[in-house]
């Protein structure tokens, strides 16, 4: 494995903490992490720092998906 394949698994992982964390947010209003590690605690800070920068590597990083289909044929839409 690569270190770039290593970044991108670490990244990936973060990023799936970070959704898990903002769905219990949203559907439950319970914030796991500062209810692990205080609210606004350095310790809190530095994971959703990660967190963040994680998703920003992800969106850098991603490759954008070429198109196969012919996109300019609208004959399908009514």
């Amino acid at each position: 494995m690569n270190a770039m394949h290593i970044l991108r698994t670490i990244a990936y992982a973060l990023v799936i903490t970070g959704a898990v964390v903002w769905g219990l947010v949203g559907f439950f209003n319970y914030n796991i992490i500062a209810a692990m590690f205080g609210d606004a605690s350095l310790l809190s800070r530095i994971i959703y720092s990660l967190v963040g920068i994680a998703g920003v590597f992800m969106l850098a990083t991603t490759e954008q998906e070429e198109c196969y289909c012919d996109c300019s044929d609208t004959s399908y839409h009514d």
